[in-house]
């Protein structure tokens, strides 16, 4: 057994290097690929709305990139922008294509690569572990994308003929999200501290 396989599973940097073991380049593209296809299964959960429908993505991008760290779940999200751009039917509504730029929803694709810089960076240094960090973690990223989305939604509209004021731009691209945004904020902040407790509970095991 290699040293890398050898060290305690707890003490691997983020969740999927305690669940792969040691890593390799063809284990991280896998896992950027993976990590794409969450996000991508994640936004056809939609409740349709205008000018910005409501999905499932973020709760994706919050647990692919905690999951995966900073690097990998950068590259996940930039991948999954560029493919969706490409014309790979992975964006909502199953959609995709260059013309998605127009699209008043495009700035929160954007803030997604943000977020899960920010939350694989506070990952690889523990903060889904335990259930207190991770109720910070995961609420401060449930915001991000916002402050991406909704400047962008609003400059479309405006392009569009469709101008609104802060008040305006908050009550289509925010309030709408409240409900929804503190589900996906609690599951993220239950879901991984219970997988690292699982992590743990192996580990006792295999000892």
């Amino acid at each position: 057994m290699t040293t890398a396989i050898a060290r305690p599973l707890s003490r691997r940097t983020v969740l999927a290097d305690a669940l792969v073991g040691r890593r390799t380049l063809v284990k991280d593209l896998l896992l950027v690929f993976a990590g794409i296809a969450v996000v991508a299964g994640l936004a056809q959960v939609e409740i349709p709305m205008w000018p910005v429908p409501i999905t499932g993505q973020t709760l994706g991008v919050m647990l692919v990139a905690a999951t995966l760290g900073m690097r990998r779940g950068t590259m996940a999200m930039v991948g999954y922008l560029a493919l969706g751009l490409a014309g790979l039917p992975i964006f909502a509504t199953f959609s995709g294509g260059i013309a998605t730029i127009g699209k008043p929803s495009f700035g929160f694709i954007l803030g997604f690569v943000a977020t899960a810089a920010v939350v694989g960076w506070l990952a690889e240094r523990r903060w889904d572990r335990r259930p207190v960090l991770a109720i910070a973690l995961f609420g401060a990223a449930s915001l991000i994308p916002f402050a991406f989305g909704i400047p962008y939604m609003a400059a479309v509209l405006a392009a569009m003929g469709t101008p609104v004021d802060l008040a305006g731009a908050l009550g289509l691209g925010f309030v709408p999200f409240i409900v929804g945004g503190i589900v996906k904020w609690a599951i993220a902040a239950a879901v991984m501290p219970a997988a690292w407790a699982g992590v743990r509970r192996l580990e006792r095991d295999i000892d």
